[in-house]
């Protein structure tokens, strides 16, 4: 997301590594099997979730239709043949699912309309909201989503002038790694998201896009750890990549991971084409295990011996990520180190440097202080390149306009209990969300419709 500090950890909260401040003078499973309740991973990450996010609301689950994207297309062409639909009928609704995504199943215009009701009655088109657009000058779009638990995560569309059209998307409520400089952790782990949850940011950025335009890629790299939650990924992939979803190659697509040795070794089982990306940050245990705490228990030696498998097992090129922080792992000295250890490896590494979060003491290393990073890399044969951050002026880095949401939020309910009967603690019950876009608070850009 501002693809620097997305690019790079996955969430934060832990001892501060010291800034040196003198050296700155200058400056799988297929979707049929993978969709129903399995929204963790049981071998990795945290605890598992019931697929269902809770209501929080107060309605009872009857109330709530099942959401579309749980359906397989077989499941979904078999209930359109019990009701006695032609064959081709399945084809019509996965476009206005997929391909044109509708808010409604009222705008499947080529549907008959008891047919519509039949859907409607049976089915939950959407069960995320916009809360928030953000657009940059650059034409990186973001949103905030809100979930049916009242829980949000972000995405965000991504242009370039190559005509591509990236997709960066999340795969958990927060994060559990800890990583010091990101903010997609600092208010904690919540929960894993189901793939259709998944499934549904990629379809609220296609709906930003006109209509003779598509996604071309996706990235993994917005809010979570994505292997830890690698069943539900893999399955909202599946459709992702199915002629009969989104028709994304899978060639197009990066799974980014600080690091997590089995779940590699089960990504490369699967046999598909995902690129993977590892969020290094730093060429020493010492220091990494600072920066990205969940090292602690694995080690920069396992994690490179994954990628070497995972490449050895793909053919797969890996994508080492690091992000440049002023004063603390941006020294020729970490260059000289980090060359080392991709010595001998088949491996591109992406410089990026640090998008600044507000809420921690984290700076971004001058221009001319990343690119003699690089040069050094370069020197000692390193395939490496700066990665040039989007949408710096939306805080479009990991986590951030989630993080500003939820602190308008608490500031906004404690202001409305202590009118009411004296509690700063005011709370708001989650709303469904039967529509894509919506207004839940009086912002600029809030509730903006995604093809607004």
């Amino acid at each position: 997301m501002s693809l620097d500090t997305e690019f790079g950890g996955k969430s934060c909260h832990t001892t501060v590594p010291p800034i040196d401040q003198d050296q700155h003078a200058e400056d799988q499973p297929a979707r049929a099997e993978a969709f129903p309740d399995r929204t963790n991973d049981a071998d990795v990450g945290p605890p598992a979730q019931a697929e269902q996010p809770p209501r929080t609301d107060g309605a009872s689950e009857r109330q709530y239709p099942r959401p579309m994207l749980t359906m397989t297309p077989d499941e979904l062409d078999q209930w359109l043949q019990a009701r006695g639909e032609p064959r081709y009928r399945l084809r019509q609704v996965l476009h206005w699912i997929y391909q044109q995504p509708v808010e409604s199943f009222e705008q499947m215009s080529d549907i008959p309309k008891s047919l519509r009701r039949d859907l409607h009655r049976a089915f939950r088109l959407w069960t995320t909201r916009v809360l928030e657009r953000q657009q940059a000058e650059d034409g990186t779009e973001k949103l905030l989503l809100r979930l049916m638990d009242g829980e949000t995560v972000e995405c965000v569309l991504l242009r370039d002038d190559r005509g591509h059209r990236t997709a960066c998307i999340s795969t958990q409520v927060g994060c559990a790694m800890g990583c010091a400089f990101c903010a997609s952790g600092l208010g904690g782990f919540k929960r894993n998201l189901a793939a259709y949850e998944i499934l549904e940011q990629l379809l609220h950025l296609r709906r930003l896009l006109p209509p003779k335009e598509r996604l071309t890629h996706i990235v993994v790299m917005g809010m979570g750890e994505p292997l830890a939650n690698l069943k539900n990924l893999l399955a909202a992939l599946e459709v992702a990549t199915s002629p009969s979803g989104l028709g994304i190659s899978g060639r197009r697509v990066t799974i980014s991971t600080v690091g997590i040795p089995p779940a590699i070794d089960r990504l490369a089982e699967t046999g598909k084409p995902y690129h993977l990306a590892i969020s290094l940050h730093a060429p020493t245990d010492e220091l990494r295990s600072r920066l990205v705490p969940s090292n602690q228990h694995t080690g920069i030696k396992a994690i490179m011996n994954a990628a070497d498998r995972y490449f050895a097992k793909t053919g797969r090129r890996v994508t080492l990520e690091y992000v440049l922080i002023a004063g603390v792992n941006d020294r020729l000295e970490h260059a000289v180190a980090l060359a080392e250890l991709v010595k001998n490896r088949t491996a591109f590494v992406n410089v990026i440097a640090y998008n600044p979060v507000p809420e921690l003491p984290y700076r971004s290393p001058s221009p001319a202080r990343v690119q003699r990073f690089v040069d050094k890399l370069r020197e000692a044969g390193v395939n490496a390149r700066i990665r040039f951050r989007k949408g710096v002026s939306i805080e479009a880095g990991c986590g951030q306009l989630r993080r500003r949401f939820l602190a308008a939020k608490v500031q906004d309910n404690g202001a409305r209990g202590k009118a009411q009967n004296g509690n700063s603690l005011g709370q708001v019950a989650a709303a469904p969300c039967d529509r894509p876009n919506g207004q839940d608070r009086p912002t600029d850009t809030a509730g903006q419709s995604p093809s607004a």
